[in-house]
């Protein structure tokens, strides 16, 4: 279980293919604190850390997780948003992330204001799942705050802060981000569906 704060960029430093798998090797701040086996969001998606060295952790992508996600978009050199799971006697600074992606979306507008920045993001909505207005919802695994919500679409704004340490500064017309919508908003739209 996550939050959806990150906590720290990591730099893809390797990539390696094993059948229909994908190991990662992300060079960190926290890298060294982290132990075998432990869970670790990476850009949202929640994954295992299966080796460590000087600075840097590996995890395994399976072909699932790379068919669902931007995972297997990924190049060395790029950064990657981590963060650790919550510790449950700590604040929940964002909202309740489980770290399973329910698809991707394309950002088809990125916009610079004066101070901070908005994106849009569309979505296949035939999936059913839906966003609400100042309601949340995770990109890359940040938890973010929806405005303007559409049928297939939504915008969010982002503050200095989560601009200099997501790697949301790299996102703009055309990336593609993973979206992990609200727990609560789904298990209401599950039970409409009935």
């Amino acid at each position: 279980m996550f939050t959806g704060i990150i906590e720290t960029l990591g730099r893809v430093s390797d990539l390696r293919r094993e059948g229909g798998n994908l190991h990662i090797t992300v060079a960190s701040a926290i890298s060294s604190e982290l132990k075998i086996d432990q869970s670790v969001a990476h850009n949202g998606v929640c994954l295992t850390v299966v080796a460590l060295q000087d600075g840097v952790h590996t995890v395994t992508a399976i072909e699932e997780t790379l068919n669902k996600t931007n995972i297997g978009q990924l190049n060395t050199g790029d950064l990657i948003n981590l963060e650790r799971c919550m510790q449950m006697n700590g604040r929940l600074d964002g909202h309740i992330v489980q770290g399973h992606v329910d698809q991707t979306a394309v950002c088809t507008a990125y916009t610079e204001l004066d101070g901070s920045w908005e994106y849009t993001f569309e979505y296949d909505s035939a999936r059913g799942n839906v966003t609400v207005e100042k309601g949340s919802v995770c990109i890359n695994g940040i938890s973010l705050t929806v405005v303007n919500s559409q049928a297939n679409s939504f915008s969010v704004a982002i503050i200095p802060y989560t601009y200099e340490h997501t790697n949301l500064q790299q996102v703009r017309a055309g990336t593609v981000v993973n979206l992990e919508f609200d727990i609560i908003g789904k298990y209401v739209a599950r039970l409409l569906q009935r």
